[in-house]
């Protein structure tokens, strides 16, 4: 695996009202957390995990242009993530999650081709709204290089019993592309396994001919 970079956390324990309702911040939740790391997509399945763990809500995230290797400044990286809560306690308990499942959740490498296959067993309120269904549902997390996530998606989408509930057709900001499939934890499983099978293959044979 490789591990995220954890770069910059900070916290607001009563935002500026102007600041948060530009961020769309909902009423009643005054207190914020903010992150950079250089992952976004393992970023966004922590902070999902923020939403299971305490009374918090994703009020902005997103993913900066052509990748934490190009990052404009030292402590950009890849992403930015905002928690907002009812209370400092809650967006720093929901911080605290984010920052744990941070440490189990990472991109894999072969052949120097990156790629992300997770399960997400039991997706919380920001991921539930990504992938348009309900809190609770299990979804497989799927992001690789371009082409490689295009081929590897329709592998994982053969292999298993899984809805592609959302496209990142590629490129996205960071120049990758994949999915969110949806259906039982083990058929997310599956997709997986399928996923990262179709990855390797291309990082072994990139031409390759029926």
């Amino acid at each position: 695996m490789i591990p995220v970079k954890i770069l910059a956390v900070r916290y607001l324990p009563n935002a500026a009202p102007e600041l948060s309702r530009g961020l769309g911040v909902p009423e009643g939740y005054p207190s914020l957390a903010m992150l950079t790391t250089d992952c976004d997509d393992a970023t966004y399945i922590a902070l999902d995990e923020a939403t299971k763990a305490a009374d918090v809500k994703v009020c902005y995230s997103r993913s900066f242009y052509a990748g934490a290797a190009n990052a404009s400044t030292p402590y950009a990286g890849e992403v930015i993530g905002i928690l907002a809560g009812p209370t400092p306690g809650a967006v720093r308990s929901g911080m605290e999650a984010a920052l744990e499942a941070l440490s189990h959740i990472g991109f894999e490498s072969y052949n120097d081709v990156p790629f992300l296959a997770h399960t997400v067993s039991r997706c919380g309120s920001f991921l539930a709204k990504e992938a348009g269904v309900q809190e609770g549902s299990a979804l497989a997390y799927l992001i690789a290089p371009p082409l490689e996530s295009m081929y590897a998606l329709d592998g994982a989408l053969k292999a298993s019993d899984t809805v592609l509930c959302k496209l990142y057709s590629p490129p996205s900001e960071t120049n990758f592309g994949g999915g969110l499939l949806t259906g039982t934890q083990a058929a997310c499983s599956a997709a997986c396994a399928a996923f990262a099978q179709g990855v390797r293959e291309v990082a072994e044979r990139p031409f390759y001919e029926q």
